[in-house]
């Protein structure tokens, strides 16, 4: 019951942030969200990033070096805990990547070239973003401290990534600038 509560937290977290992107509050360059749960033997995060940060452009790929850089980009995130890892957890807590859902409207493949029209918030004038959301299962959770965050490596026009981080017992927010890439983690 309460993992399902602190997903329902997370859940409305995330909703509310796109709810402001959607009612125009612009999102920032160089600056990625990242919400962190912990719960029995779970660890979800929850990603929210610019496009501009992965790829440097925030439309439709138009050439094939650019279909070729999304696709890449989309892979990554979808396979987050492998080498090098975007994101590893403590390995005594044995983590493993359950599930991947990434979600980035305006690069999915043939959008543009098929002719659809563009989704909400994929206008000219909109700013783009990718969602992510990572379900790891952890084996040993009681050994689970820290999340290791590989994204500085992977994507240098990120400058810092804002955490929130919410466990069975405590709450924090941080935020990461490089050379940082640890966040510790309340239990």
């Amino acid at each position: 019951m309460r993992q399902h509560l602190l997903l329902c937290a997370m859940s409305a977290l995330s909703m509310a942030a796109g709810a402001a992107l959607a009612a125009g509050k612009a999102h920032e360059h160089g600056v990625v969200k990242l919400d962190v749960a912990v719960e029995g033997n779970q660890l979800v995060l929850a990603l929210e990033v610019p496009l501009d940060n992965l790829l440097g452009f925030e439309r439709a790929p138009r050439t094939d070096a650019e279909r070729k850089a999304a696709a890449e980009v989309l892979a990554r995130l979808r396979s987050a805990d492998k080498a090098p890892a975007l994101f590893a957890a403590d390995a005594a807590a044995q983590c493993v990547l359950k599930e991947s859902q990434v979600q980035a409207p305006v690069l999915e493949a043939g959008a543009a070239a098929a002719g659809k029209p563009a989704a909400k918030g994929d206008a000219k004038s909109e700013h783009a973003d990718l969602d992510a959301r990572l379900t790891f299962q952890c084996a040993q959770p009681a050994q689970l401290r820290t999340v290791d965050v590989g994204l500085f490596d992977a994507f240098p026009r990120i400058q810092r990534i804002v955490v929130q981080v919410a466990g069975a017992q405590s709450q924090s927010k941080i935020t990461l600038r490089r050379p940082a890439r640890s966040i510790r983690l309340g239990r």
